[in-house]
């Protein structure tokens, strides 16, 4: 069986964003126990000029699914509107980004393969073919986000490893 543009992306997208759910949840636990208000991890930054866990959180789902959304429009920009500011908000967007990967056909994904998607920022524009434009754009910014999420609760004192990152591994079986 060939692999499928569905294949060599929706499964992983959906396998670290339960992980991304799974760290939000010990990141808000993390405050409870700690008497930390949220907006110290939902803010915080590992840089000054890089931006905080909650785009970083953010920047999964528009990676994936809103990634796929651009595919379909033929026009990818980045998300520049405000993060959600808290816990339970990022939760949703998580949520509602695995729940719309699950609800993909995975037909509909593979015949958006060879039809041109454009990236615009500002004056920057980046023609692709659709899985270029996921496989070598927008599935590297997918982890690139859940990995830097992931090292600022690291930064921040939270007990986490590598299997919080990695989530529910898909075995044979």
């Amino acid at each position: 069986m060939a692999l499928t543009l569905y294949a060599a992306t929706v499964p992983s997208f959906r396998q670290i964003l339960g992980s991304v759910a799974g760290l939000l949840a010990k990141a808000q636990a993390y405050c409870v126990e700690h008497s930390l208000a949220p907006e110290q991890i939902i803010q915080a930054r590992l840089a000054s000029d890089m931006l905080p866990f909650a785009y970083q959180v953010r920047s999964t789902a528009t990676h994936s699914i809103g990634a796929i959304e651009g595919m379909r429009r033929g026009t990818f920009s980045p998300d520049r509107s405000a993060p959600p500011e808290t816990f339970e908000a990022l939760a949703q967007l998580v949520q509602q980004a695995d729940a719309a990967l699950a609800a993909l056909d995975p037909a509909e994904l593979d015949t958006l393969a060879g039809r041109e998607v454009l990236f615009v920022a500002g004056e920057r524009r980046l023609p692709f073919t659709g899985e270029n434009f996921l496989l070598s754009f927008s599935q590297p910014n997918f982890y690139f986000h859940a990995t830097t999420a992931y090292d600022i609760l690291r930064w921040k004192g939270l007990q986490i490893g590598k299997r919080d990152y990695a989530g529910q591994l898909r075995m044979k079986g």
